[in-house]
């Protein structure tokens, strides 16, 4: 039991630490998440990062809406779930000047760039979204992940709709204002993200001209 509890506590360090805006990786065994306590793989995040800097420390500190999905192993009741997604949504700023598309060209560079996040960055890099890792982007891409749904002709399939645009902003922003206990991470709320590069990406789903729609 102790081997697989610091095997789950591991992947849970690569979702933090990779990602800190998503919530403790999911498993596909369920009988493995139910038996395996919250409280024992918080204790050994926190020893394994004892020495981290104060930041990284508050990194692993998950917020109200983590520990929900976490106490329910991410099937929250429907009661709790409304309650996340009302407090999420609350949390996404729109666009000042309420335009939510960028460049999509910018935005195609922001998907493909994972890097952002890690112990090993220094202060100039570009944080990404890493969106190829979860998504297929283009028809032509010949390797992507398939953790989240295929984003081709995303904006096209939607006849490019503001309103659709606009969600597609605040997922992005906040996925668990969409979705509760979401895999997703939260770019905006948690600052990985700017608001340009939101609006990059957001232009890289719904620009006619992007890749994503031909």
């Amino acid at each position: 039991m102790k081997t697989i509890l610091k095997a789950a506590a591991l992947l849970l360090v690569v979702g933090v630490i990779a990602l800190p805006a998503t919530a403790y990786a999911q498993t596909k065994d369920k009988t493995v998440a139910e038996k395996t306590d919250p409280a024992v793989v918080d204790a050994y995040l926190k020893a394994t990062f004892g020495k981290a800097p104060p930041e990284w420390q508050a990194r692993i500190e998950p917020d109200e809406t983590l520990k929900t999905c976490n106490l329910y192993h991410n099937d929250v009741p429907a009661a709790e779930a409304d309650k996340i997604v009302k407090r999420e949504l609350a949390k996404v700023v729109f666009p000042a000047d309420g335009k939510l598309l960028g460049d999509w060209k910018e935005g195609k560079k922001i998907a493909n760039n994972g890097r952002g996040g890690q112990f090993s960055d220094d202060e100039k890099t570009v944080n990404g979204g890493n969106c190829y890792a979860c998504h297929q982007m283009e028809l032509k891409e010949v390797s992507y992940g398939t953790l989240g749904p295929s984003l081709t002709a995303y904006g096209k399939d939607r006849k490019y709709d503001p309103a659709e645009a606009k969600q597609a902003f605040t997922k992005i922003y906040n996925s668990q204002a969409v979705v509760a206990c979401s895999n997703m991470p939260r770019f905006g709320a948690n600052k990985f993200l700017t608001e340009k590069q939101i609006k990059d990406i957001v232009a890289l789903l719904f620009d006619p001209e992007s890749p994503v729609n031909k």
